[in-house]
């Protein structure tokens, strides 16, 4: 498990290294401005949006950790290419998009390699240990990115997180080789796939927390696209003030993985599903109040406050519905499944990203919150309204 671990977090914390440092250098080593931030961050995003549904497949046919380790070391050589042409908008957005794809294999496989390791019941206590690791790398990123922006070296950013891809692949080849793949299978591509996307839709509490998840991630990148501009034109933030206070969501993502573990066996399921998008609604009316508050230590505590609501809430989200989906799906079916919601949970950040930005280039910062209250505020709805707010106990596996 330990392996796995170290494995989450290298692949993670490159990936949210990078997420954190597109919006940086979008601002200060290109003249582009929001919309140019969005479009980096859709470039990151789109990998798990076109790549997620044939690397469940992969996932279900052929070995787990090899997969892991090729594809850590994929995400490696595209970051440290990304950070020799950082300043260079065509050649940086490919770049960033191959090193998400690394990303995008490594969770997947991890996930459905994770039942295998643990069983199902220490499956939510595993999750919240693999979602601490997470959280650990997310609370890094900002602050990391902020400072070495101030000291007038935001791609080293991209170093680091090439760095710490490299580490993920060297963790994984220390993993067992589980089995549960279906490599004597033989069906078209297609036809693999439309068994997990069918097996999501059918499925009525998969099919809500898919739907709930788009709403939610189409908001949170809208909001990420324009949270550091806004901190540093609008809050009139230091470059390393705007990294601490974004940084609250990592803060947040760490205290929710500690507890998480801890409320899962005592708390119902629908109770914790619920906290993650009202919470969200929570943290957009600290948004709202940050440029209208004139001390810059109050409008900083606001902006990290908002922060830590939209990574502490989502974190218990998160942790309960992988376990959730662990539990209902078929061993056979873990990487399609995976695969389908991955693309609703992730999938969804390059039209969010693309969408915060352009309404904020063309409508102000104003309407870009809005737009996160909106989608926040529809997760909320969709999961009220579904079965999971019924949920008091894991259902039996399938």
């Amino acid at each position: 498990m330990h392996r796995l671990l170290l494995t989450n977090f290298g692949i993670h914390a490159a990936d949210q290294f990078t997420l954190a440092a597109l919006p940086l250098l979008a601002t200060l080593l290109m003249p582009g401005g929001p919309a140019l931030a969005g479009v980096m961050v859709a470039a990151q995003g789109a990998a798990w949006l076109l790549l997620s549904l044939p690397a469940g497949a992969w996932v279900d046919h052929f070995p787990r950790r090899r997969l892991m380790v090729l594809a850590s070391a994929g995400a490696a050589l595209a970051l440290g290419g990304a950070s020799l042409f950082a300043a260079v908008p065509h050649l940086l957005a490919p770049l960033v998009m191959l090193a998400a794809s690394g990303t995008v294999v490594t969770v997947l496989a991890g996930f459905a390699i994770l039942p295998e390791l643990v069983g199902r019941a220490a499956l939510p206590a595993a999750n919240a240990r693999l979602e601490l690791a997470r959280a650990a790398a997310t609370l890094l990123a900002a602050p990391v990115a902020g400072a070495l922006a101030t000291l007038g070296r935001p791609e080293a950013t991209l170093v680091l997180a090439a760095g710490l891809a490299c580490a993920a692949g060297l963790a994984a080849l220390g993993l067992p080789e589980p089995g549960a793949v279906t490599a004597g299978e033989r069906r078209p591509l297609l036809r693999l796939l439309a068994a997990g996307a069918r097996f999501v839709w059918e499925q009525a509490l998969l099919r809500a927390v898919a739907m709930a998840a788009v709403a939610w991630n189409f908001a949170f990148f809208a909001l990420a696209t324009v949270a550091m501009p806004l901190a540093l034109e609008v809050l009139h933030f230091s470059p390393r003030m705007a990294g601490l206070a974004i940084g609250g969501y990592g803060a947040g993502l760490v205290a929710g993985a500690l507890l998480a573990g801890r409320l899962a066996p005592r708390q119902a399921p629908a109770r914790m599903l619920l906290a993650g998008p009202a919470l969200s609604v929570a943290a957009m009316l600290a948004w709202g109040l940050a440029p209208q508050v004139a001390a810059p230590g109050a409008r900083m505590g606001l902006v990290m406050l908002a922060q830590f609501l939209l990574g502490f809430g989502p974190m218990l989200w998160q942790v309960v519905q992988t376990s959730l989906r662990q539990v209902v799906t078929p061993p056979a079916l873990l990487g399609r499944v995976g695969a389908t919601m991955q693309v609703a949970v992730f999938g969804v950040r390059p039209l969010g990203a693309l969408a915060g930005g352009a309404l904020a280039a063309q409508m102000g910062f104003n309407a870009t919150l809005w737009l996160a209250a909106l989608g926040f505020s529809l997760s909320l709805l969709v999961v009220a309204a579904s079965p999971l707010r019924r949920l008091q106990a894991m259902p039996v596996p399938a």
